[in-house]
Formats: structure tokens, C-alpha cells, sequence
């Protein structure tokens, strides 16, 4: 008995199984038709998917007049893509329904306009309307508009292998002369070294004899050559206009609107950025790139890994530590934005370190786009409106120089536009510092680009501008001559001026440059001394400069003297601080050491440069002077620069105005000259500063000065 309960124990056990297994699977089965039930009826009360639907659906060749349900699904689509953007299946739906021509070419151009992306655009969807443009039946007008909206959204399609790999069938478009400038643009955003071909550099070639030198063929064969210099041998102008123009006007208030409404949903990174106009101002754009974008990938968070690890690329933003940035050095993918790459670190490591210069392209593109909206082309004067936004931007980009130990073509093209419009004081620091980091510009450039809006502001500015402006050319000199001492080639004697561009400048070329900055100094420097009074500040600043300058030869390699103009060195050499002699003196020593030097060099061999007597007659007559004033008291003597009639002298009743610059009676020393006249003779009533001049006081007055710190006076002392 106990063995049949046993036995028939299982399969009551096994039916009781069975049978919770088929009310749990019931359960599920009809909740699962629930949710279905849920979703349908969802879906049926949303007109967007009803929309969404009816143009996956509709047929070709349907009637588009009279078609009530076309016109009403289009206005709910409409209605959702401008307040809230479209998601990504919906672009996917509407842009193959625009492009296949289902309806005919009339709703093409409605729909294409409606397109705003809420978060991203599928690349499939835009590689099949790539295909839908080669069928040759879409309008020109429209094929232009599309292109359009692809240069818009470039930034917000989630992936571009699959647009990289069609790039010889976008390239084939190029002979088409209405849409050429369009795709050149989004070659240009494609291209990468793979991409570069003989053929297609000859057609480039072709179209640029056939339509002239256009600067969208220009600023691709530019790409072209920075990838394969071998292939293209044209010569590409080393200051071309920066850019591409921008075509995001028929979808730019509609992208603001769903920026502004869908907020954190649209990062800056995946997108164009766009801020709200501001009515009272003329322009279009304002303030709208003070904002440096957020270093993200350019896929969709939630692809990015299966992208990542399928192209076997590591996006940017997983990079954490320089030995991460080691180890994936070359698969790193660049960011969606390249302006992101100002606020990181590390993507300034791996720029300098890889030296990417398709990466350089593109980030000099934003950023000539940027500035030239933001500080330019508002009506209002651009940053003016928040000082403090700009001051953050200027200084990353400042950081960002100083990081590279280079600055960017894009910045300087700006910077020569705007030292036109510029008053002098708006972000004086930082367009200074930016300014000072010019790289070298041709001599027969350099004064309209420099110096005619440069001498403008400084005789119009005050003191402080006016030493803020002699840093900055001090700076800018300073780094002209470490270019030349770190790129100069020792075979042929050119020099490249920045690291990541192919171009050269001669070694006389580069000299006439430098030339043309100290001579131009000179005149800013003579003429600002006297409009300030010979201000010591200023003066100090001046000095500053031409102790760069009386070292080019041998601290910097460069075959170059030139001499301070008479209006500087007579100022430092009457002033009234000591502190101003005794850096002339030390100027006047190193400009001895540096011709010796060179003149020494001139008799071994016959490379040495060739140094004018022009410049040894100036060095010659300043020693003269200088040793005639402080040291020999034979001032106002005929022959010297500074002479005074007898009569005058007489008229003054200054007894021996000869003796009146003296180390002793000097203005700048007369103090010293006392105190050390009180501790010689401390018990003498009266004082006789001429007593000091006697042989043993003299010498120990020297050495007193010395002490204090004068070492200039030490170098250039006569030998006892």
C-alpha cells in the first residue's frame, strides 16, 4: 500500500506541475495580449504614429491634389518636428518618403524642411537618400536642398563609416557645377587619407581650370595635399578665407526652438548649436559659441559600444588617463564637435602626440566660425554682452595655444579683422595674449595686416595700453625667434613656421619680418616716450623689448643686429631712474658681445652674414656717448648727438654742465652719490660730490654701485 501511494505520489506531483505551468503560461499569454491591445489602441489615438504610417505606406503615384489625408498627416508631422524635433525613425520615414518621389517632386522640398532632429539622425536613412539622389530625378533645386540639410545635421548622424565607404559616389556629384560647392563641403567632412586619389585630385584639377580658382576646390585640394602632398602639386595660398559657408538658414529657427524646449535632451555635442535671437540686435547669430561643446562620441550612447567595438575605434570621451591614451593612441575617434576638444587635456595630449591634421582642419574650422560670429559680425559688438563668458572662451583658447606651443590660423585671420573694429579695451588681455602668438607674417603683409591698426590704437590708448602693447610685441618676437632657433633647417636655411603646416619661409624672408617688427618698435617706442614723458613704466617696457632684440644672434641663431633708434636710447640713457641706465648699459654690452661675435665669425668663415658698417657706426657712436656721459663728463661736447649752444649754457648758470650726467651728478645716481659722500666723509659740513671723482673715492663709488645691484654699469665699465 505504502509502495502504490509511492508510486502514484509523482504524478499527481507532475499534474499539479503541469498545470501551474499552463495558468502561468494563460497569465502571460494574456498579458502579453493586453499589452498588445494597450499599445494599438495607444498607437491608433496618436496621430504622429497614424502620420508616420501613412507615408511608410502610401503608395507611388498617389494624387496629391484633393488628398485631404495627405495634407493632414503632413501638418501633424509638422506640427511635432517643430516644437519637440522628430525622432530618429520618423527622419528615417519622412526622408525616404521625400526622396523616392512617391507623390511627385512638389512635397519634396515641405518635407526636407521639416526635417528637425529631436537627438539623431540614422546614417542608413541617409545613405539611401544618398541613393534616392542618383536616380536623376529629383530637381537640382531640391538635390541642393538636401545637401544643405546634410551639412546641417552632419554632426548629429550617429555613425559615418557607411558614408565614408559611399565616398566615391558623393565624389561623382562633383562634376555637377550647381551642386559642386555643396559637395565639395561634404567631402571635405568625409575625406580621410584612404579617401585621397590621383583621379580625383585631377578632377578637382579639371573643374578648377574649368570654373577658375573657386575656394570650396581650393580648401579641398588644401585636405588633399595635408594627407598626400606627393599627389597634389598645386600650390595652395597660404591665406585662403577660413571655412566653408554656412547653408543652416531654412532649419536654423526650428533647431532653436527644440533645443531650447527639449533642453538636456539635445546636448550641444550632438548638434549645431544655436542660441535665441535677440531682437534688438541686427545680427542673426550671438553668443551662441561661447560655450565650448561637451566631449562626447558621435554615436548614440546606446550604440556605442556595439559601433565601437564592431569599427574597433574607442571614442574620446572613454579615454580616462595618458596611459589609456597610450595604449589606443590610433583608435581613438574624434568627438561629433571638434570644439570639445578645447576644454580636454588629454585630446590636446593625443592632438600634439598624433598630430592629426584632418583634426586640425576641422577644429580650425569651428573655431574660425566662431570667433568670426561671436566677436565680429554681431551688431552689438558681440562679446560686449557677457564679458565674462568671453573672458572663459578666450582663455581656453589661450590654453589651448600655449598647450601646443602654436596658434591657429583660424584665430589669426580673425585677429587681423579685428584689430580694425577693436577699441582697445574689450578683453584687452586675451586679444593681446592671442595676438602675441601670431606665428611669422610675410614683411610685405606685415604692415597692413599689423602695424597701420596696431599704430592706430596705441596713439589713441593710454599708458597702460600702450605697455600692454610693447609685452605683447616683445612676446610675439620672442617666439618668432625660438621658432627660428628650434625649425631652422641647417641644409637649406628655411624654416618652417608652424609644425603642422607645410609652409616655409626663407631665412631672408624671415629676416626682413623680424626687421620690419623691431623697426616699427622703434617708432612706436620713440614717439610714445615722448607723448608720456618718458614714463618709467613704459620705458621699462621698451627696455624689455631690445634686450630680446640684443641677443638675436647668439641666443637665437638668427644673423641679425639692429640698433635702438636714437629716440630710445637717449630717453634711457637721461632718465631718472637708475634702474633704466643700468639696463641700457647691460643692452649696450650685449650688443658688443653679439658683434664681436659675429664679426669674429665673418674672418673663420665665409657663411657667416655680413654685418653693414652702418651698424657698426651706430653701436659705435651709442658707446661713445654713453662712456663720454657717465664716465668722461663730456656732455653737450660738439659732435654728440645732444649738443646746446654756449649761450643757452651760460644762461642756465649751471656751473660745468658737462659734468651734469655723470655717474655722480647724474638725476638717476645723484642720491647714491650723496649717501656714499656721507659715509666717506661723515664730519664734513659741506658737501663736494666732486671730490668723489678723485682716483681711490672714484673707484670705491663704483664698487658701492655695484653692490646695489647695477651689474649693467659693472659690463660696460671702461677698463681702469
Amino acid at each position: 500500500m505504502a509502495a502504490t501511494l509511492n508510486q502514484s505520489g509523482p504524478p499527481d506531483s507532475d499534474s499539479s506541475s503541469l498545470n501551474d505551468q499552463s495558468v502561468s503560461s494563460r497569465t502571460s499569454n494574456r498579458s502579453l495580449r493586453i499589452a498588445e491591445k494597450e499599445r494599438k489602441k495607444t498607437e491608433a489615438d496618436d496621430p504622429v504614429v497614424t502620420a508616420l504610417k501613412y507615408f511608410s505606406d502610401v503608395e507611388a503615384g498617389t494624387p496629391l491634389y484633393g488628398n485631404d489625408e495627405f495634407e493632414n498627416n503632413l501638418v501633424v508631422v509638422e506640427r511635432v518636428a517643430y516644437s519637440k524635433g522628430l525622432s530618429p525613425e520618423a527622419i528615417s520615414v519622412m526622408l525616404e518618403f521625400a526622396m523616392s518621389l512617391r507623390m511627385g517632386t512638389s512635397p519634396c522640398v515641405r518635407v526636407l524642411k521639416c526635417l528637425i532632429p529631436a537627438s539623431v539622425v540614422p546614417q542608413e536613412a541617409v545613405v539611401r537618400a544618398w541613393v534616392w539622389l542618383g536616380v536623376g530625378k529629383i530637381p537640382t533645386s531640391t538635390q541642393v536642398l538636401f545637401i544643405k540639410w546634410v551639412l546641417t545635421i552632419f554632426d548629429m548622424i550617429d555613425a559615418k563609416d557607411q558614408l565614408r565607404a559611399i565616398y566615391g559616389f558623393i565624389f561623382s556629384f562633383v562634376t555637377d557645377e550647381n551642386l559642386c560647392p555643396f559637395i565639395c563641403h561634404v567631402l571635405y567632412l568625409l575625406t580621410r587619407k584612404e579617401s585621397v586619389r590621383v583621379f580625383r585630385v585631377r578632377k578637382l584639377l579639371e573643374l578648377q581650370s574649368k570654373l577658375g580658382r573657386q575656394s570650396f576646390l581650393l580648401h579641398l585640394l588644401s585636405l588633399y595635399k595635408v594627407f598626400c602632398p606627393e599627389l597634389v602639386t598645386l600650390c595652395i595660398p597660404s591665406r585662403m578665407r577660413s571655412g566653408f559657408k554656412n547653408h543652416n538658414n531654412p532649419w536654423k529657427s526650428a533647431l532653436i526652438g527644440v533645443q531650447k524646449r527639449n533642453g538636456s535632451q539635445v546636448g550641444p555635442s550632438n548638434g549645431l548649436v544655436f542660441t535665441i535671437k535677440d531682437k534688438t540686435v541686427s545680427r542673426k547669430r550671438k553668443q551662441c559659441h561661447l560655450e565650448l561643446p561637451v566631449l562626447r562620441s558621435v554615436v548614440n550612447k546606446q550604440d556605442q559600444t556595439e559601433s565601437s567595438s564592431s569599427r574597433k575605434v574607442v571614442p574620446l570621451v572613454q579615454i580616462h588617463s595618458f596611459a589609456e591614451l597610450l595604449e589606443n593612441m590610433h583608435r581613438i575617434e574624434l568627438p561629433a564637435q571638434m570644439g570639445s576638444l578645447l576644454g580636454s587635456s588629454l585630446a590636446l595630449q593625443y592632438l600634439d602626440c598624433v598630430q592629426d591634421e584632418s583634426a586640425l582642419l576641422r577644429l580650425n574650422f569651428w573655431l574660425g566660425y566662431a570667433l568670426h560670429e561671436e566677436f565680429l559680425f554681431c551688431g552689438d559688438g558681440g562679446a560686449s554682452q557677457n564679458t565674462e563668458d568671453s573672458q572663459h572662451f578666450l582663455n581656453k583658447l589661450l590654453f589651448t595655444q600655449h598647450f601646443l606651443q602654436e596658434g591657429f590660423f583660424s584665430s589669426e585671420a580673425f585677429l587681423y579683422k579685428f584689430l580694425g573694429v577693436w577699441d582697445g579695451s574689450l578683453l584687452r588681455p586675451q586679444i593681446l595674449d592671442l595676438l602675441s602668438n601670431i606665428p611669422v607674417v610675410p614683411s610685405i603683409q606685415i604692415g597692413q595686416l599689423l602695424f597701420e591698426p596696431l599704430m592706430q590704437l596705441f596713439f589713441t590708448s593710454s599708458l597702460f595700453f600702450k605697455c600692454g602693447l610693447m609685452e605683447c610685441l616683445n612676446n610675439m618676437l620672442l617666439k618668432w625667434l625660438t621658432w627660428h632657433s628650434v625649425y631652422a633647417l641647417e641644409d637649406d636655411l628655411d624654416i618652417s613656421l608652424n609644425s603642422h603646416t607645410s609652409i616655409n619661409m626663407t631665412l631672408s624672408g624671415f629676416k626682413d619680418s623680424v626687421m620690419e617688427l623691431v623697426h616699427f618698435v622703434g617708432r612706436l617706442a620713440s614717439v610714445g616716450l615722448q607723448l608720456e614723458g618718458c614714463h618709467s613704466l613704459f620705458l621699462s617696457f621698451v627696455l624689455d623689448f631690445y634686450e630680446t632684440v640684443c641677443d638675436t644672434f647668439l641666443k637665437y641663431g638668427l644673423p641679425l643686429v639692429v640698433t635702438p633708434p636714437p629716440g630710445v636710447f637717449y630717453p634711457a640713457l637721461l632718465a631718472t631712474d637708475p634702474v633704466s641706465v643700468d639696463r641700457l648699459a647691460y643692452i649696450m654690452y650685449r650688443y658688443k658681445v653679439n658683434l664681436v661675435s659675429a664679426k669674429s665669425q665673418e674672418k673663420v668663415t665665409e657663411q657667416a652674414f655680413h654685418i653693414s658698417r652702418q651698424t657698426f657706426r651706430e653701436f659705435n657712436h651709442y658707446m661713445v656717448v654713453l662712456v663720454n656721459c657717465l664716465w668722461n663728463s663730456k656732455m653737450f661736447h660738439p659732435g654728440m648727438d645732444i649738443q646746446l649752444g654756449e649761450e643757452l649754457l651760460l644762461k642756465s648758470n649751471v656751473p660745468q654742465p658737462w659734468t651734469s650726467f655723470d655717474l655722480i651728478h647724474h638725476p638717476a645716481f645723484m642720491s647714491y652719490a650723496v649717501d656714499f659722500h656721507q659715509r666717506c666723509w661723515p664730519g664734513r659740513k659741506d658737501m663736494d660730490l666732486n671730490s668723489i671723482k678723485h682716483s681711490k673715492p672714484w673707484s670705491w663709488y663704483l664698487e658701492y654701485l655695484y653692490s646695489q645691484g647695477y651689474d649693467g654699469l659693472k659690463q660696460i665699465v671702461p677698463a681702469q
